[in-house]
């Protein structure tokens, strides 16, 4: 079954697939605006114990694809493309927990204490390394497969990587440092099992023979980038 899916992939499906991934997880002003959106939102959910809120604000969350283009660097030994996936990573959780903490001290007083969603997001163990490398080998398959992009929203969801974020700055803002501690460890297991399962699916796909492509795409977005920040 899984020969057969790789079978059916197009070399334009593959070079897609790179342009998109490291377009989308380029650190422009917006993407970072809307991590910490997200994160904001999310922090609202978990102090009002509102799961429905929760899930919406992880359906603008972006984090996905730095993560994915971290392992599509690792796979391509690309050491620039490593850096930068890495780089927006650190700078979205460091600029996610900042947010989270400034919206707790400000209004944790009018939520529900320690709700049951921040203690679900303080419990890390071996069943959620399983749901992210799981998702992990998800997001890889639709960011490839064309027709099935459209779920990568859902995939973010199921692996929850903006709670985690979230409650890190409700912990911080608390002076709660076994909180803090046990959503950074659910954090790493997360992303540790979407990098460990998408490298396994980028390398299955050889797309490290579209190395020149990535960089050339890298090289653009970085001009892009440069751009922007000399207008602002």
């Amino acid at each position: 079954m899984v020969i057969t899916v790789l079978d059916n992939l197009t070399e334009k499906d593959k070079t897609d697939a790179i342009e998109k991934l490291i377009q989308n997880s380029t650190p422009h002003q917006d993407f970072f605006m809307m991590v910490i959106l997200s994160v904001l939102m999310t922090t609202f959910g978990l102090l009002i114990d509102n799961s429905a809120v929760i899930i919406g604000s992880m359906l603008i969350a972006p984090i996905l694809y730095p993560i994915l283009s971290l392992s599509l660097g690792i796979v391509m030994s690309d050491h620039r493309l490593i850096s930068r996936s890495f780089n927006t990573v650190l700078r979205s959780v460091a600029l996610g927990v900042a947010a989270s903490a400034i919206v707790t001290l400000l209004f944790s007083k009018m939520g529900s204490g320690t709700s049951f969603e921040i203690i679900a997001r303080t419990k890390p163990s071996l069943m959620y390394a399983a749901i992210a490398v799981i998702a992990g080998m998800a997001a890889s398959f639709a960011l490839i497969k064309p027709r099935l992009s459209e779920i990568l929203p859902g995939i973010a969801i199921s692996v929850a990587l903006i709670p985690p974020v979230a409650v890190m700055g409700i912990g911080i803002a608390k002076w709660n440092w076994g909180m803090m501690s046990s959503a950074l460890v659910l954090l790493l297991i997360n992303v540790l099992g979407i990098v460990f399962a998408s490298m396994l699916v980028f390398s299955l796909l050889n797309l490290y023979v579209k190395r020149k492509i990535a960089r050339e795409v890298v090289d653009e977005e970085e001009k892009k980038l440069n751009k922007e920040n000399r207008e602002r």
